[in-house]
């Protein structure tokens, strides 16, 4: 019998629901029945139906992952990403403040980013489904990135709108990030409920070939 005491496993994903925006010009999702259960009626005997579900959305909906080819045509798309890259990562939590909108320094060493997931808690998320959620938000910087990228991190997630200031059409963060093979999960929730420390961080997408972005359920073991 095992002795390993039980985790508990915090969610840190927006729910995904019909005419959600995550991100202002794309469209939202359409989600609907392709069969509803009284059309299902039809096809299966007396007392058994089912429910088969459609849904029509852009892979940047909810908290999603960006692999490489999302930057780049000839990057890992997700169908290439590693589970090792994704799932069971240690992962370290940093508090950023709540009036700092520039994130160019994380209050880390290179030996506690190395292999671990750096998630980015701004409380951001606490404007999720607003107005004030698109605007303003707090994201990190090229130098940041570069850094991180140096020390070695397996991912980055942040709970904010982008991790990238989105003034300009450039994306520092993106391009140094994923042109590591890092990849990047945002618009994250909850990681208030993480410690700074010891938490297993979770971040899965389909197998999908061709694709660079898709919703992913994160969560942490705690």
């Amino acid at each position: 019998m095992s002795t390993q005491p039980l985790r508990t496993a915090i969610d840190l994903s927006h729910v995904i629901e019909a005419g959600m925006v995550t991100y202002k010009g794309l469209p939202a999702p359409l989600i609907c029945d392709f069969l509803s259960r009284d059309a299902s009626r039809e096809r299966y005997a007396h007392g058994t139906e089912f429910q088969i579900g459609r849904i029509d959305m852009v892979g940047n909906t909810g908290t999603y992952i960006d692999s490489p080819f999302h930057r780049y045509a000839d990057g890992a798309d997700l169908a290439d990403l590693r589970l090792s890259a994704l799932a069971d990562l240690d992962c370290v939590v940093v508090a950023a403040d709540r009036d700092q909108r520039i994130i160019d320094r994380l209050p880390l060493t290179p030996e506690e980013v190395r292999g671990r997931a750096i998630l980015v808690h701004t409380g951001w998320d606490r404007h999720w489904r607003t107005e004030r959620y698109f605007e303003g938000h707090p994201h990190l910087t090229g130098n940041v990135a570069a850094w991180l990228v140096a020390a070695g991190a397996a991912l980055v997630g942040i709970d904010s709108f982008n991790i990238d200031c989105i003034d300009t059409g450039e994306r520092p963060v993106h391009t140094h990030l994923l042109g590591a093979g890092i990849p990047i999960v945002e618009h994250l929730c909850g990681l208030e409920q993480l410690p700074a420390r010891g938490a297993r961080f979770h971040a899965v997408p389909p197998k999908v070939r061709g694709f660079g972005t898709f919703p992913v359920r994160a969560f942490a073991l705690v």
